[in-house]
């Protein structure tokens, strides 16, 4: 009698998969990305160097 059960498939506890089936349009490599956060501390850096406004 106890081998009556019925066994279920194995699920996956709520976790959803993704599949990398659609490519975008706009690719950009780890290098321009890198060069692009650089000259942005740059900018910030002399921006608040040269253009901070003088307290009284």
């Amino acid at each position: 009698m106890a081998q009556d059960k019925v066994s279920m498939p194995a699920s996956t506890a709520g976790l959803t998969r993704y599949f990398d089936d659609v490519r975008s349009k706009i690719e950009i490599s780890p290098g321009v990305v890198v060069v692009l956060c650089v000259l942005v501390i740059i900018a910030a850096v002399l921006l608040h160097m040269f253009a901070a406004i003088p307290t009284a």
